[in-house]
């Protein structure tokens, strides 16, 4: 039997997924590749399952996972599709880790389903905890679930936590000396551009993210913020604290992903590298740490390090995602679902860039907002934010 430990990548065709592939390809003789999970881009799927050889490949169309089926013709690995193929595979007994990189809500399904197995979890879906925070931490506890994180800022504000609230034996902030979370982002590709421009955005300039390789949808939200905002927001929940207990400071260079402020004064930051590489390694392996492919950084090349607070007349969604996590579930997981349908249209040109901001704000103050306490009330609170959402994009 092997010693090798079975790893499930949701998302494995966007940049989480390939980077993760990369770290595993690295350290190949630690992990082995047994399935992954993806949407419709059929080509880059068969090009990793050829490489990887894992025992499933699950796809989230019909027509996709056939196309797929075909190409493989192999009896090595076994072609399925669906999201409940996806929630089945995440939850498979063979499994150890599942690093949940799928964008958007429909990632909490399948990611919801290895937690309730108890499996170790990368979480690099920052929805599913936007959606459904207080639901999906009490299952984590419930089922004794690892839960860590993977977004290079929650992965840096962990690397800095005391022991007893990396491994949960603690979880108030103020009883380990902290003060603050400092919450770093890079201000996106906009961030000295003049405001009364920001309606002639177009497409391509919002998805030139100056620092990070990432997917359109999550390029668009750094340029909006939008993606801070949902970090905040996942932040409270994964460090068990409040919206005043986390500042979001603008660092444009994003070698410095996060910071902790203690009582005494003290500040700890994780640099390194803009490479999601590192905090793959670093979910893989912890508590160990393994080779990420990554080159430290060189101070002797670093001309300057700048910070500043962000401004929410440029940034009116990341002051939106602000308020809704203080308001509470109902409007963080309607923030999320009109966002991801008002990005979609913004990409696919049907409205303009700052359109997004006042899609957003216009569902939030329409949606009826109340208390969920189960999946069914998330997902049909997610569903009503999505139709007002391309009902006012439609007029």
């Amino acid at each position: 039997m092997s010693d090798k430990q079975n790893l499930v990548i949701l998302g494995s065709t966007g940049s989480i997924g390939t980077s993760t592939l990369d770290v595993v390809e690295r350290n190949c003789e630690q992990y082995q590749v047994f399935a992954l999970v993806a949407g419709r881009n059929v080509q880059r799927v068969i090009e990793q399952a050829l490489k990887h050889q894992p025992r499933y490949v699950v796809m989230g169309a019909e027509d996709a996972a056939r196309e797929v089926s075909a190409a493989l013709n192999s009896q090595q690995t076994e072609v399925l599709c669906g999201t409940q193929a996806m929630c089945d595979i995440a939850a498979h007994p063979d499994v150890d880790i599942v690093m949940s990189a799928i964008v958007g809500a429909a990632g909490l399904l399948p990611t919801l389903a290895a937690v309730e197995q108890g499996k170790k979890v990368l979480l690099a879906n920052k929805e599913s905890l936007v959606m459904s925070g207080q639901l999906f931490m009490d299952k984590v506890k419930h089922h004794g679930a690892t839960l860590l994180p993977i977004d290079s800022e929650h992965n840096a504000i962990f690397q800095c936590l005391p022991d007893a609230l990396q491994k949960g034996t603690s979880t108030a902030l103020d009883a380990q000396g902290i003060r603050k979370i400092l919450l770093t982002g890079s201000g996106g590709p906009f961030l000295n551009r003049a405001i009364d421009t920001l309606a002639d955005v177009t497409v391509a300039e919002a998805v030139a993210h100056p620092n990070w390789s990432m997917g359109q949808k999550i390029s668009v939200d750094s340029a909006t913020m939008m993606n801070k905002g949902l970090e905040f927001v996942e932040a409270k929940w994964l460090f068990h604290c409040q919206a005043d207990d986390i500042e979001v400071v603008i660092h444009p260079q994003s070698m410095i992903h996060s910071m902790v402020q203690y009582i005494d004064g003290s500040v700890i930051a994780q640099m390194g590298q803009p490479d999601m590489r590192t905090p793959i390694a670093y979910g893989l392996a912890y508590p160990e740490r393994i080779e990420a492919g990554v080159k430290p950084l060189d101070f002797a090349d670093i001309v300057d390090f700048t910070f500043t607070k962000p401004d929410f007349n440029r940034y009116p969604n990341l002051k939106l995602a602000i308020d809704a996590c203080r308001s509470g579930q109902s409007a963080t997981t309607t923030l999320n679902a009109a966002n991801e349908i008002a990005v979609a249209a913004f990409l696919n040109e049907q409205i303009g860039f700052c359109d997004i901001y006042r899609i957003n704000a216009e569902v939030l103050e329409r949606c009826h907002l109340e208390p969920l306490h189960s999946l069914d009330a998330i997902m049909a609170q997610d569903a009503q934010a999505r139709r007002l959402a391309r009902e006012l994009i439609s007029k």
